[in-house]
């Protein structure tokens, strides 16, 4: 049990650095299609689900010299059934302490400083615990508000074709993974309803009401990753304007800018991050707003260009 919690956390360690060169690679590639920034997402999503790697010369971890084990996984952390042990490049040494005792260290080269090289593991049942713990409220407080939100719209209006009208809730959303429904505030004006409806379509042709409690569920897991918060919370937004992107690209301006109009008049404010629903109104109104009126068909060489980013990410990244 050690050792998988262990291998856990080094695939939370190489998630994160994806992460953050995804990061980077979004604003390189913020006139591209959107839908290239959930591609590079994806990425990070495969990064925290497969536990071992191709071998690749390709590969940033080879480039550095990174350590791995059996699999070709780079290790950040060595379980070796008696310690946990940081995988560092210092050069070790003996020290000699009074009474004729001694202890490892690391000696950072060319310096005085010095650290432990061993971590005794008598902690780890204690982390295990605390990370057990932090992904049962977690999940916990998922499953709560699904309920919650599942209760508000029990009494609703269905219109046909999957929409669902609703007296309880102030913004549209899509709720349910098998079964999706579309559910609308009764009081949306007509000129809104055909913005959002189309919206949220895009939404299930893209199978986003998959795609979020994914995240979400592997955000669980890692909770722990400052990371993969702020990955889960940019990955939201890229889905909204992926989403945006796909309905108003073949509108013409006076659409887009009735589009708009439906935003704003359906923004919610967000209090928290969740696994559900998908929201219309939920994130970024702002960004989404200055997208839609500014669109603009990207050139063909762009598309290739991020296409090829989004293959070369893998190739370094996804390999050991």
């Amino acid at each position: 049990m050690h050792a998988l919690f262990i291998k856990m956390l080094n695939m939370s360690v190489s998630a994160a650095v994806l992460a953050l060169a995804v990061m980077v690679l979004r604003l390189a590639l913020r006139k591209a299609p959107k839908w290239m920034r959930c591609a590079l997402w994806a990425l990070v999503g495969v990064r925290l689900l497969l536990p071992v790697t191709i071998p690749s010369p390709a590969s940033v971890y080879s480039l550095v010299g990174a350590p791995t084990d059996d699999s070709g996984s780079v290790e950040y952390f060595r379980y070796t059934g008696r310690e946990v042990k940081p995988m560092v490049s210092f050069d070790t040494v003996r020290v000699g302490l009074p009474a004729g005792n001694s202890v490892t260290v690391a000696q950072v080269p060319g310096t005085d400083m010095v650290m432990k090289e061993r971590t005794s593991s008598k902690y780890l049942p204690l982390v295990e615990e605390i990370w057990a713990y932090g992904a049962a409220v977690m999940g916990a407080c998922a499953l709560y508000s699904y309920l919650r939100l599942r209760r508000r719209v029990r009494a609703c209006v269905d219109t046909g074709g999957g929409v669902m009208l609703c007296d309880d809730i102030d913004a549209p959303f899509i709720l349910g993974v098998i079964r999706p429904k579309i559910y609308l505030p009764s009081a949306l004006s007509q000129p809104a309803l055909d913005c959002v409806i189309a919206h949220e379509r895009a939404h299930l042709r893209r199978r986003d009401h998959w795609w979020k409690p994914l995240g979400f569920a592997l955000l669980t897991v890692h909770w722990f990753n400052p990371a993969l918060w702020l990955a889960y919370i940019l990955l939201c937004r890229d889905i909204e304007l992926a989403c945006d992107e796909a309905v108003v690209r073949d509108m013409a301006p006076r659409e887009r800018a009735d589009y708009s109009q439906a935003l704003l008049d359906c923004s919610a404010p967000r209090r928290v991050i969740t696994a559900c629903p998908l929201a219309f109104g939920e994130v970024g109104i702002k960004q989404r707003v200055k997208s839609v009126l500014k669109y603009k068909k990207p050139a063909f060489w762009l598309v290739l260009l991020a296409v090829v980013t989004v293959a070369a990410a893998a190739v370094v990244f996804l390999t050991g």
